[in-house]
Order: structure tokens, then sequence, then C-alpha cells
């Protein structure tokens, strides 16, 4: 599993406080992006977008729900480009203790564990499932970055030192909360 690149991206694992419980926001009717499922987004104005390597963001997209024009309500786990609605919610993760399984791009090892990354591409998606294809950037580990390694998933063949491991992540660059840098 995690000896081959098969990203997903900020998958929602658990919450210390028990619940993991998606918040109802807005996108912009005619939005001209995609959104994808467990993509990592933000609030403009408070409106759901992308959000873009470096950026404060406050958790992963979880689909969202619409009226089109000829009065259908629909539900997707992604926001198609372009596709313009009424009564458009978004859910997204909110809670800045969520712990998120995220697999990574390169090798990392348990020295990892609160060390602080960012993430890859946000516009990669998978667009036949609509899953977001982000992954925790190997190569960015530094102070003030997206998210902070807090240990390996507990997974069956998912291992440190892996070609790609899978990791549980929590977000450090949360738009509503300080940052706390990395030690």
């Amino acid at each position: 599993m995690s000896t081959s690149s098969a990203p997903f991206g900020l998958i929602p694992a658990y919450s210390p406080s028990g619940v993991i419980r998606p918040t109802m926001y807005s996108i912009v009717s005619g939005y001209n992006a995609n959104i994808f499922g467990n993509q990592p987004v933000k609030l403009t104005d408070g409106q759901v977008e992308p959000a873009a390597i470096g950026d404060e963001y406050i958790g992963s997209f979880q689909g969202v729900e619409w009226t089109d024009s000829d009065g259908r309500r629909r539900v997707s786990n992604k926001w198609t480009a372009a596709t313009s609605g009424t009564q458009i919610n978004a859910y997204v993760t909110l809670d800045p203790s969520i712990v998120y399984n995220i697999q990574a791009n390169g090798t990392l090892s348990a020295a990892s564990i609160g060390a602080q990354y960012n993430f890859t591409t946000v516009t990669a998606g998978n667009a036949t499932v609509g899953i977001s294809q982000v992954m925790l950037d190997t190569a960015t580990s530094g102070t003030n970055k997206q998210m902070r390694v807090i240990g390996l998933t507990p997974a069956p063949d998912n291992a440190w030192d892996d070609n790609f491991p899978i990791v549980q992540v929590q977000v450090s660059l949360h738009q509503n909360v300080a940052n706390k840098a990395a030690y």
C-alpha cells in the first residue's frame, strides 16, 4: 500500500473530541475551479475555495449540494468548475483538532513526527471519482508549513521509510487558529 503512489487527499481519520462533523459554507455559483473530495480548502470572503500551497486553510472538502437550473437538488463529492446553481451548500471539516490521513510523496521516518510540511499541487484530482490527489510534500519540511505529522497511519503494509507512507497529520496553518511552529 505505501510502496505505490495512490494519493487520496486529506481524509479525516478521527477527532480527539470524538466526532467529525462537517461545517456548511457556500461556493459562488459559477466558481471556475474544480474542488475535489478531501482537497484542502480555505475561506475567501466566506466562500469555499481550494487552498494553494503555503495558504492557511480550514480543513478538507467533504462534498456539496445545490439546486440546478432545472430546480433539481444535486449532491456530489466534488464541485465541477463553472457549475451554476442556487442554495449551494459546501461541507468542509473545520475543527483544528481533526487528525487526517494523507499519503507522502516520498520517504518519511519516525523522526518526522512533529515536523511540518506543505502539500503538493492542489489542483490535481481524479475527475472520474471526484477525489483529490493532494499529497504531503516531503521536500518542504520546515517551520510555518501547512500540516504537522503526528504519527504513522495504522494500516497493513504501511511503515516508516516506505516509498510513499501514509501518515496522520493535523492542520498547522489553520485560518482560525494561531500557528504553532514546528519543534
